[in-house]
């Protein structure tokens, strides 16, 4: 099968979150000797990285395309007709027999390119982009202008008579198939981590007490719950450490500011970007990790991947309720799901800090994730539904 992937995000390194899954996608493709054909922006030592992996890298150079970059919602938007044009040059000179898209973005242009090529289309949604924004300020994005976004976003797989949709969270698929999407068409496929590199962790680094998180930390990983709770943490208990592992973006800047100018005191570190393989070794200093998201259709629909990677370390979680992520994560001792309110959520952090779970509890879960939630079975599943729609 000569397939064609497209992606909003360079291909490699992989910076965590969503961007990581597709590296094991495709080397599960090529290991069952499939042609991969990858359209997405550029990035560095692309010639390596196609023979690294056995592909084909069709760099998008238009402009540059990253979860970082400056004007990102303008250049998300126009991103799709580039890719289609991308993709339909190509065509020209090789014949796909699939179309896979990660993420929203990707999935309008090959919404389009079904229609232009006359060829499957599998969409993979990794989750509801749009419905994140409604944790934005509304003079940012007003709201009837985002009411429009997330209910283009949700109609794509309809809109496109997609051939199979693959969704992060029995949530998202739920909100897919109210559209009218036919639920024979559609699997849940959760998200993984790769087990080789984030493993149980049975020795705690002696250290104050620490809390940690990781992440792209974008506006709705840190708005006022995780203002509220860390503040209260700090002013309470102030030998506790907080670790935030990963780049210190605008949000993670305002967050410490807000917290140093009411508490100087405050002992709020950031790693900086670390490549995805290295972050295992930055969360087992941790004693509790956080997941202080704010409520949205996209908090909601996420399976959120830093809740796996801290559970398959051995992190014990507080988090918000998110129904994507509690559906597979319910009645496990070592994860507690608080409130969306930010001095509820700072009691139960400081619970989990004075009364961790059991180890057995810890291992458990650690050996289900394991078993569940590997890449190699995330991608098989992926491997299976594209396979089908070419025998």
């Amino acid at each position: 099968m000569k397939l064609a992937i497209l992606t909003h995000e360079p291909f490699y390194p992989p910076s965590g979150g969503g961007s990581a899954e597709l590296i094991y996608l495709v080397n599960q493709l090529t290991s069952h000797n499939h042609d991969v054909h990858l359209f997405c922006p550029k990035f560095p030592d692309v010639n390596q990285v196609e023979k690294q992996f056995s592909i084909q890298v069709h760099p998008f150079k238009i402009w540059q395309m990253s979860r970082y970059t400056n004007f990102r919602l303008i250049k998300y938007l126009l991103y799709p007709f580039a890719l289609r044009r991308l993709v339909k040059r190509t065509a020209k000179n090789i014949h796909f027999d699939v179309i896979l898209s990660q993420h929203a973005i990707s999935s309008v242009a090959a919404g389009q390119l079904k229609t232009d090529l006359d060829i499957p289309v599998a969409m993979n949604f990794l989750d509801h982009l749009t419905g994140f924004m409604e944790t934005w300020p509304r003079w940012i994005i007003p709201r009837f202008i985002l009411k429009r976004l997330m209910q283009f976003e949700l109609n794509l797989p309809c809109r496109y008579n997609a051939n199979a949709v693959l969704t992060v969270s029995k949530e998202l698929c739920r909100r897919f198939i109210e559209t009218g999407f036919d639920s024979s068409r559609i699997i849940t496929i959760n998200y993984g981590y790769d087990s080789e590199l984030f493993k149980l962790s049975k020795i705690k680094i002696k250290s104050s007490p620490t809390v940690v998180m990781h992440g792209s930390f974008d506006t709705h990983h840190l708005g006022e719950i995780a203002t509220k709770s860390i503040y209260l943490i700090a002013k309470s208990r102030p030998e506790v450490r907080f670790l935030f592992v990963g780049k210190e973006t605008k949000s993670l800047k305002n967050l410490s500011k807000k917290i140093r100018q009411k508490l100087p005191e405050a002992n709020i570190t950031c790693t900086g970007f670390i490549e995805y393989k290295t972050i295992s070794n930055k969360l087992i200093q941790g004693h509790v990790g956080i997941i202080p998201y704010e409520e949205s259709a996209g908090s909601h629909c996420a399976f959120v991947a830093k809740m796996v990677e801290y559970a398959a370390v051995g992190l014990p979680v507080v988090s918000t309720p998110l129904s994507g992520t509690k559906t597979f994560f319910s009645n496990e001792p070592s994860i507690c799901f608080s409130k969306f309110d930010g001095k509820e959520f700072s009691a139960d952090v400081l619970k989990m800090l004075d009364s961790p779970p059991q180890f057995n509890a810890i291992e458990k879960l650690a050996k289900r994730v394991e078993n569940e939630l590997n890449w190699k079975t995330i991608c098989n599943k992926v491997v299976n539904q594209l396979e089908a729609l070419h025998p």
